[in-house]
């Protein structure tokens, strides 16, 4: 799981632009992030692919009125509404961003180039039609807080019960690797102006479990020896990654929720 995907940066700061609680260059800036260039392809009455502040303002001409994400999985189209092309596009990319008002959703096409040590990535959004319809299996805050405390105690429970952290210099590097990320996300901005400090709570949450899941999938077999005690940790790991990705993506939307009230 991506603990900052890219459509969260883009519907974060492009809601923060359309309740002019940020700039379009400031939204620009941050929706890029460590890239080196995001473009936005097949907007309507563009011919070429045009640079973010260009698009958000097109956007909000052809009446975008906020920006919603989806984090779909295979089995799990969290946040899509179709039609079933971009949906597809969607599931391959395992990201979107969907404009509500304006029937349009952005997928990315990601390219990495340059010499090892030195790869600098470029992101085009390609611009598709998307129907009009509530997003699948979006949770409220609330319940995404609920389902988070609940999905860690029995994943924890189970996890610890069959030592998957393991032991030895692999186990004691992804644990180190594990703190230093998250001694990094702390204290900065992690969402963009305008969402409410619960979001920032659930989502710091979500991210932190995200990356806990991705360690322990990561981490070879750890304690888990025996071919049922690996499927009993996958079992416990899957509706925990699946729960984060759900958290992520209320967390993302809750300021289209809270406007569409």
């Amino acid at each position: 799981m991506l603990s900052e995907p890219r459509a969260g940066r883009l519907a974060a700061w492009g809601n923060a632009l359309i309740a002019h609680m940020a700039s379009p260059d400031d939204a620009a800036v941050a929706i890029v992030g460590d890239d080196a260039v995001h473009r936005v392809a097949g907007l309507p009455g563009e011919d070429a692919p045009v640079g973010l502040t260009l698009a958000l303002g097109r956007l909000r001409a052809l009446g975008a009125s906020g920006l919603r994400i989806a984090l779909p999985a295979p089995g799990h189209p969290l946040g899509l509404s179709g039609p079933p092309e971009f949906n597809a596009r969607a599931l391959e990319a395992e990201e979107a961003v969907i404009c509500e008002g304006a029937a349009l959703g952005l997928v990315p096409e990601v390219y990495e180039a340059g010499p090892e040590g030195d790869v600098h990535v470029e992101v085009v959004w390609h611009c598709l039609p998307v129907r009009e319809a509530p997003p699948a299996d979006v949770p409220s805050l609330g319940e995404a807080e609920r389902e988070l405390a609940e999905a860690l105690r029995d994943a924890t429970e189970v996890l610890t019960r069959l030592d998957v952290a393991g032991s030895g210099p692999v186990a004691e590097a992804a644990v180190a690797a594990y703190r230093a990320r998250a001694e990094r996300s702390s204290g900065r901005e992690v969402l963009a102006p305008g969402y409410p400090p619960r979001a920032v709570r659930v989502l710091e949450l979500a991210q932190r479990v995200g990356m806990l899941v991705s360690l322990a999938s990561e981490n070879g077999h750890g304690g888990a020896v025996s071919a049922s005690e690996m499927a009993a940790r996958g079992d416990a790991l899957r509706p925990v990654e699946r729960v984060a990705r759900r958290a992520q993506v209320a967390a993302y939307n809750s300021v289209v929720v809270e406007r569409g009230r």
